[in-house]
């Protein structure tokens, strides 16, 4: 499992050009000073970094994995700051470096739960004391399509129940949302709401966002 952490191949391929839809519940960042220093790790092509910006954000920077992505970003958004994640989930920064954390959709993309924990251990680490971690990630769902494929992975693989195989081949995890709160036991939940976004493959799927606050 831990292979399938990156899936380098497939975010540099198809995966690169996908559209990602999860929301910014900007309410949340209210009161958050605008000079903050704000990581959105997974960023993808910037989406969100851009309208973090446009809210007049100045301090935010995104890292993804996939050098495709981070080129479509810098094509589409010159003036926002990107960088290509070397050895993930490890950042360059020093412990602290950050105010605000983002990880959208990207709990869904590393299938196995300790590349999971070794990844909010890292954003952990850099986030400030008193600093905020923003997840928005897809959970289980109640069809029976998403029924057999969970069922079908975990007898063939033995993966977590929720690992399924995309159609263009990408692995995936959707998840109990206990599952999501447990991963986030070291920090304070601030609050949390459920979402219906539109996945990567345009499928309309519940989603959950949880805000949490390092201690």
């Amino acid at each position: 499992m831990k292979d399938l952490g990156s899936q380098i191949a497939y975010w540099d391929g198809v995966g690169a050009t996908k559209t990602f839809t999860h929301p910014v519940h900007l309410s949340w960042l209210t009161g958050v000073d605008p000079d903050a220093r704000v990581l959105d790790y997974g960023c993808g092509y910037g989406r969100v970094m851009a309208e973090l910006s446009e809210h007049g954000f100045r301090d935010v920077s995104g890292v993804d994995l996939s050098p495709a992505l981070i080129q479509r970003g810098r094509q589409l958004w010159p003036d926002l700051r990107f960088a290509v994640l070397e050895s993930p989930p490890d950042l360059i920064g020093a412990a602290e470096s950050f105010d605000v954390v983002l990880l959208f959709a990207v709990l869904t993309c590393i299938p196995d739960a300790d590349a999971q924990r070794a990844l909010v251990d890292e954003l952990n680490r850099v986030l400030a004391p008193g600093g905020l971690l923003y997840v928005s990630d897809l959970v289980l769902q109640d069809d029976e399509r998403n029924h057999s494929r969970y069922a079908a992975y975990a007898r063939q693989f033995g993966t977590p129940y929720g690992v399924f195989a995309t159609d263009d081949g990408a692995v995936c995890r959707h998840h109990d949302v206990e599952e999501l709160r447990a991963l986030l036991s070291d920090f304070d939940l601030v609050d949390e709401r459920g979402i219906e976004v539109a996945t990567m493959n345009g499928h309309r799927s519940r989603a959950v966002q949880l805000l949490a606050r390092k201690r």
